[in-house]
């Protein structure tokens, strides 16, 4: 494990200073956000945010304009996600119900009730499936191919039974905090314990006690989670717990069952995500990743040794959530003071550009 000081330096330094694209619109502290370049429309990217004033919004992720609202929702909105496609969108909420919508039109096709509060929501890699999970401690799959109907197969996944197939007698309740598809069958499920359940959706109908396939820990609870696949075949998973960063590289099988997950990268950073904040690895290079959480400050750290490259201001309240776009020229911020940022990895470069 490498650790990163808290060293403002690089604030001061001129050479990193730069000013971001400020999008407004949310009135309370943001969840989560969300890239996506549409396959059917490649040169243009959408993004989506999660926000506690119950209104998740889709907007131009180079302009920052809005384009519209998904209004519905009677409690705080934790989860905003657009499926691969982008013509379905889908929100969990703290009013124990998930919403389905089309994106595009901004319709309500399904509501999905739960029995607690939802914070987690995620599309499969063939849009036909929808993972959820949040205060039950419980993940479910929805075959949204069945549409409102889907509710009659919902497929149940107890957090706790992943080591030893048993339930422990008087333990303590494990919340999922966010989950993720691999592909069409995987689905990853993250707990308030610092596990990270992998779960093979196809094995459950035979026993559930071999769904799931793989179990990764880091030291706490898990507060962000992100897949990011490189071109080389290589499958990075980043991981924000307490006050560390985590980065396992996945490894498959033959058949698709992921047998292995390899820490690769630990390190330790000048702020901690007890309460929200999230990390981000550079789609592209994968040579640094941003991160924010307990204070103000957007920090840039090197990959493989931690190291702090940049840190800026702007939020006026701490960062609640971050990512890179798909192309890695930019990454989006969301914070307590209810606005969105944009910031450019190397605004510099493009500065220079302009003015020849």
């Amino acid at each position: 494990m490498s650790t990163s000081n808290n060293n403002n330096n690089n604030a001061n330094n001129s050479n990193t200073r730069q000013i971001p694209l400020v999008c407004p619109g949310h009135t309370r502290p943001l969840a989560e956000l969300q890239f996506l370049s549409p396959p059917n429309e490649p040169h243009r990217t959408f993004l989506v945010s999660a926000c506690h004033d119950k209104m998740p919004m889709i907007r131009d992720a180079v302009s920052g304009d809005w384009i519209g609202t998904w209004a519905g929702h009677k409690g705080a909105v934790w989860s905003t996600k657009l499926d691969p496609q982008g013509y379905l969108a889908a929100t969990a909420s703290g009013d124990f119900t998930v919403k389905v919508w089309d994106a595009v039109t901004g319709k309500e096709l399904f509501t999905f009730p739960h029995g607690h509060i939802v914070k987690t929501v995620d599309f499969s890699k063939d849009s036909k499936r929808l993972a959820t999970g949040g205060h039950e401690g419980i993940l479910r799959v929805f075959d949204l191919e069945k549409g409102a109907k889907a509710t009659e197969t919902v497929m149940e996944f107890p957090l706790h039974r992943c080591q030893g197939g048993a339930t422990e007698e008087g333990g303590q309740k494990v919340n999922i905090t966010k989950c993720l598809w691999l592909d069409e069958t995987l689905v990853m499920a993250a707990g308030s314990d610092g596990k990270i359940s992998v779960w093979n959706t196809a094995a459950t109908a035979d026993a559930d006690t071999t769904a799931c396939v793989c179990t990764l820990q880091v030291p706490a609870e898990v507060r962000d989670m992100e897949i990011t696949e490189f071109q080389n075949d290589k499958t990075i998973l980043t991981v924000a717990s307490g006050e560390t960063v985590s980065f396992f590289q996945l490894e498959r099988g033959t058949e698709r069952v992921l047998l292995k997950g390899t820490l690769v990268r630990q390190h330790k950073m000048p702020i901690h995500f007890r309460e929200e904040g999230g990390a981000s690895l550079h789609p592209e290079k994968g040579d640094r990743f941003v991160a924010g959480g307990s204070d103000l400050w957007v920090r840039v750290f090197d990959f493989d040794s931690g190291k702090e490259l940049e840190c800026h201001r702007g939020h006026h309240g701490p960062i609640r959530c971050v990512r890179y776009s798909p192309d890695g020229k930019t990454y989006a911020t969301g914070s307590e003071d209810g606005t969105i940022r944009i910031w450019k990895t190397d605004p510099f470069s493009v500065m220079s550009q302009d003015k020849e």
